[in-house]
C-alpha cells in the first residue's frame, strides 16, 4: 500500500468549555462534517502538502528540515504532526499530503484537530505503527500544544473516538456516552474568534479574582457531570436547563457577545429547552436544543437576530480509513 484516504469529524462543545482547560470535564459531541487527508508514499525524502482549504499549494520541504523555518499557518498542524511521528517512528519515505474539507474552518469545528488526526491515523496505517487510538489521540494532542501552546484536547478526543464524549483535560478520562441521537441547532454568529485569545482573556479578567474563577469553574463541573446522566437518559428538557446555566457563567468570564447572546435569546424565546454559545466564544457558534415542534421557530428567531444557520448531524464517526 503506498496511497490512503482518511476522514475525521468536526466537533461541538455541547458543556464544559473553558473550565475543561483547568483540568475539568466537558461534554462534546463529533459533526459529521469531515476532513479528508489523502498521504503517498514518495521517492524522494521529501514532504509535499496540497491544501487549497487554507491556501497551501506547492508547499515542500526536505523530511530533515521538518519544522524547521518559517510554516503557514495552513501547514503547521499536518507538518508538525508528521515531525512528532518521525521522531518516534523514523520514516524513511517520502510523503505528499492532500487535505480537503466539508467545512468551512471559519466555523470553529475543530478542523485543526481534525488535519492532525487524519495525519497520525493514515501514517499509523501506511508505516504499519498499529497506533491504538490513545496513542493517535496522543501523538495529536502533543502537536496541538507544540503550536498553541495550551489547549485541552478535547477536539482532538472527538476526532479520534467520534460519538458523543466525556472528556477530561489532556484525556485523562475519554468517556464514550451511550445516546441515540442528539438534535442540535447550530447557529453561527458569522463573527471569527481566537481560542488562545479568548483563554488569555479571561485568565487577564480574573488575574485578581483567583476564587471566583475557581468557584465558576467547579460550577460548570457539576453542571457536566449532572448533564452527562441527563443525555444517557434522553431528558433534554433538563439537559436545556443545564446549558442555560452554563451560558450564564460564560457571560460572567466575559466570553459571550452581544451578537451570540441575541441569537440566544431568541432561540429561548422561540421555545428551545436551552441555548448556549459553544466553543471559545468571542463569535463562532451558539447551539440549541429544542422540543421538534419548535425546530423551525427557533431556527427563524436566530437568523433573525443575524445568525446563519449551520446543518450539521451529531454523534459522527470517529476517524477511519476512506479507501
Amino acid at each position: 500500500m503506498n496511497r490512503i484516504t482518511v476522514s475525521a469529524p468536526g466537533k461541538l462543545m455541547l458543556l464544559g468549555e473553558h473550565a475543561v482547560v483547568d483540568n475539568h470535564p466537558c461534554l462534546v459531541t463529533a459533526v459529521d462534517q469531515r476532513m479528508r487527508v489523502t498521504v503517498e508514499i514518495l521517492d524522494i525524502l521529501e514532504f509535499q502538502l496540497e491544501a487549497m482549504d487554507v491556501n497551501v499549494t506547492g508547499y515542500r520541504k526536505p523530511l530533515r528540515e521538518l519544522g524547521v523555518g518559517d510554516i503557514p499557518k495552513g501547514a503547521k498542524f499536518v507538518e508538525i504532526a508528521i515531525k512528532n511521528i518521525n521522531e518516534k517512528y523514523p520514516i524513511k519515505t517520502g510523503l505528499k499530503i492532500t487535505t480537503t474539507s466539508e467545512f468551512s474552518s471559519q466555523f470553529g469545528f475543530g478542523s485543526s484537530s481534525a488535519s492532525t488526526v487524519c495525519v497520525v491515523k493514515a501514517l499509523s496505517q501506511l508505516l504499519k505503527l498499529k497506533l491504538t487510538n490513545k496513542e493517535i489521540f496522543d501523538i495529536s494532542y502533543k502537536t496541538v500544544l507544540d503550536i498553541q501552546g495550551k489547549g485541552s484536547g478535547f477536539d482532538v478526543g472527538a476526532a479520534v473516538y467520534g460519538g458523543t464524549l466525556y472528556f477530561v483535560t489532556g484525556g485523562k478520562m475519554i468517556e464514550p456516552l451511550k445516546i441515540r441521537s442528539l438534535s442540535l441547532i447550530v447557529g453561527y454568529s458569522g463573527v471569527k474568534a481566537d481560542t488562545v485569545t479568548l483563554m488569555n482573556n479571561v485568565k487577564v479578567t480574573f488575574a485578581n479574582k483567583q476564587d471566583r474563577l475557581t468557584k465558576i469553574y467547579n460550577d460548570i463541573e457539576d453542571l457536566v457531570n449532572q448533564a452527562k446522566v441527563v443525555l444517557v437518559k434522553g431528558d433534554l428538557k433538563t439537559f436545556g436547563e443545564l446549558m442555560n446555566k452554563n451560558q450564564k457563567y460564560l457571560q460572567e468570564l466575559g466570553v459571550s457577545i452581544d451578537k451570540l447572546d441575541n441569537m440566544i435569546k431568541g432561540a429561548l424565546a422561540a421555545g428551545a429547552y436551552g441555548a448556549k454559545l459553544s466553543g471559545a466564544g468571542g463569535g463562532d457558534c451558539m447551539i440549541a436544543i429544542s422540543p421538534e415542534n419548535k425546530e423551525k421557530e427557533v431556527e427563524r428567531r436566530i437568523k433573525q437576530a443575524g445568525g446563519e444557520i449551520i446543518d450539521v448531524a451529531t454523534n459522527a464517526e470517529g476517524v477511519r480509513i476512506e479507501s
